[in-house]
């Protein structure tokens, strides 16, 4: 199988190619070997145009199968190919699959159990709260997240399916190399992901980030998964094309509502308007998913407080984030004083600062 993988990736370097037609000369094929060493007319018969099996001609004999495998070898990728069977289960049901997967870290059977969380990169305090109260008990009741590494909704999901020892899915636009995954921001979180979840994408190692990229990488989120969350999307999103891509995969999509007033929940009060399913809490998803809350879940114990002041200031704090200029004027405490104790006590784990000088319970 190995050595089949060599002209799996070959054939996937050439650009003309592309997934359709990749799984095209497979199925025309005894194997992809046979297939590489082909004379033109014989991709003609398997049914691609003219002018891309003259792009195949003229293409493979700049490219060494082996040794382009062994760099993404020795780069720690794996090649998943939709023959394999650790190919995710409900992808290979979608209108174009991709036709092979690079793969950082490890998919395993747990991830065919996925949900796809995606929103908006200009989260507002209210989509990380809505993270904070909903990702930690999906991932822990089996669902492995899986978003697009951006900014915002999707950086914060990784990061809170991680914090709450659950598994998490990234999907690229790029390569799945270190020189290529992008945002660069997220490059600390990306390595994060791989403790216990994987980077995949359909594009080769060194290929970087295109804005026509994304609309194709996002048939992968949804197509993956079960259903699609999406918390915090403006009317044109790309979070809303992955829940109509979702829509046309037959699978669930969810949304969260959102303030009538602000421009980042026009999207998903919209999807509830056209039917998306309503979430107020993680057991509106679970429930519809056909999935009970994990019994090993429960809701930490409230932190404890070592004096006087930690008390004052846990007793204005909770799910709502509270900036620290309302907590100076709640507790009548110095500022500079509230944050010295802030910063200790998000040592000791009993505040959590989510983003601009805003804190909750953790």
């Amino acid at each position: 199988m190995t050595r089949d993988l060599f002209y799996w990736h070959a054939f996937n370097l050439i650009p003309q190619v592309g997934a359709k037609r990749l799984i095209t000369i497979s199925n025309h094929f005894k194997n992809l070997e046979i297939a590489w060493t082909a004379p033109r007319m014989q991709f003609i018969k398997a049914g691609l145009p003219n002018k891309v099996a003259r792009e195949i001609d003229i293409t493979r004999p700049r490219i060494n199968p082996k040794k382009e495998y062994e760099l993404v070898e020795d780069a720690g990728i794996g090649i998943i190919t939709i023959k394999d069977q650790r190919y995710p289960m409900l992808l290979k049901e979608i209108y174009s699959p991709p036709a092979l997967l690079y793969v950082k870290g490890n998919l395993i059977e747990q991830d065919n159990l996925a949900l796809a969380v995606v929103g908006t990169r200009k989260m507002s305090e209210y989509g990380k709260m809505v993270i904070k109260r909903l990702i930690g008990k999906l991932a822990a009741s089996g669902l492995t997240i899986v978003s697009g590494l951006a900014l915002g909704i999707d950086a914060e999901a990784h990061s809170e399916a991680i914090n709450t020892g659950g598994r998490t899915v990234a999907v690229l636009g790029s390569g799945v190399d270190d020189t290529s995954i992008y945002p660069r921001y997220n490059i600390n979180l990306a390595k994060r992901i791989l403790s216990n979840g994987a980077l995949i994408s359909e594009y080769p190692p060194g290929t970087k980030s295109y804005p026509q990229h994304f609309p194709v990488r996002n048939r992968i989120i949804s197509g993956m998964t079960k259903g699609v969350l999406v918390i915090e999307a403006a009317k044109r999103s790309g979070a809303l094309i992955t829940a109509y891509l979702a829509l046309d995969q037959n699978r669930d999509v969810f949304a969260i509502p959102g303030d009538i007033s602000r421009t980042v929940s026009a999207g998903t009060n919209d999807l509830i308007k056209r039917g998306a399913k309503l979430v107020l809490g993680a057991d509106d998803i679970l429930s519809e998913l056909d999935l009970n809350p994990d019994s090993d879940y429960t809701k930490k114990q409230d932190p404890i407080p070592s004096n006087d002041n930690e008390k004052t200031i846990l007793g204005h704090l909770g799910d709502d984030p509270i900036h620290i200029d309302k907590l100076e004027e709640i507790t009548r405490m110095p500022l500079g004083k509230l944050s010295s104790l802030l910063s200790t006590m998000e040592v000791k784990g009993l505040v959590k600062n989510i983003g601009a000088q805003h804190y909750i319970t953790p």
